[in-house]
């Protein structure tokens, strides 16, 4: 049970100080039963606003295929977001939906968003080893060497102190690859074709843990579920 100003607030229809009003004005309902006293203590799963229920009362976590040309930021300043792209009420919430990791401005594919906090550590832990599939176009043809420096475990990025671990390099053409992480430094593909005199045209990630964006139009999402057994 919890106090009907506090639901709403979490969930983005009105701030706890407008709650009076929106109570007011909105039917809110428990167990059928119309609540106009924010401070009145009510089951999450009982509550219906105007006979709908409640928007995600219990986290939203959804997969995006990001667009190339947006940021994973917060921040307006910094041009179009990726939470733009999700229902304005969203960023109300508290706490707001934020991405599982970045991705670059002009890196498309594969992107998890979500309010659950616990969700968003354990699906951005290096140690969960959690494979991330990327599809790169390069400036030059690729060289077969390249599938065993990336296997190696030896490459030190640039400003790093440890070395990367052991990623997949497959070859898809003369100028593209395949590349399977299980960590997520910043810029690591980018990094790493860099590291080897190779420049980065395209990036798509195809794949994050299960999660694809095979069948989501790009600047779309779905609704998924997550459980600790694996992403």
């Amino acid at each position: 049970m919890d106090r009907i100003d506090k639901i709403l607030a979490n969930l983005g229809y009105c701030s706890r100080s407008e709650a009076c009003a929106f109570l007011r004005n909105v039917r809110v309902t428990a167990a059928l039963r119309r609540i106009t006293n924010p401070s009145e203590k009510v089951d999450i799963n009982s509550v219906g606003i105007d006979g709908e229920p409640l928007d995600h009362p219990h986290g939203v976590i959804v997969i995006l295929n990001k667009p190339a040309g947006v940021v994973c930021s917060h921040d307006g300043s910094e041009g179009k977001r990726i939470y733009d792209l999700l229902p304005s009420r969203w960023m109300r919430r508290n706490p707001k939906p934020s991405s599982v990791g970045r991705l670059d401005k002009d890196t498309t594919g594969v992107l998890l968003v979500t309010d659950l906090t616990k969700v968003n550590h354990a699906l951005s832990s290096s140690r969960r080893g959690i494979e991330k599939v990327y599809r790169a176009t390069l400036d030059k043809p690729v060289s077969p060497d390249l599938a065993v420096a990336f296997a190696s475990g030896t490459v030190l990025l640039k400003g790093e102190k440890t070395p990367c671990l052991p990623a997949q390099l497959r070859i898809t053409g003369e100028y593209s690859a395949e590349i399977t992480l299980t960590e997520g430094r910043y810029h690591q593909v980018k990094r790493m074709f860099l590291h080897f005199g190779y420049a980065v045209l395209q990036l798509h990630r195809s794949r994050f843990g299960t999660y694809t964006v095979d069948e989501i139009p790009e600047g779309t999402f779905i609704e998924t579920t997550w459980t600790p057994d694996g992403a």
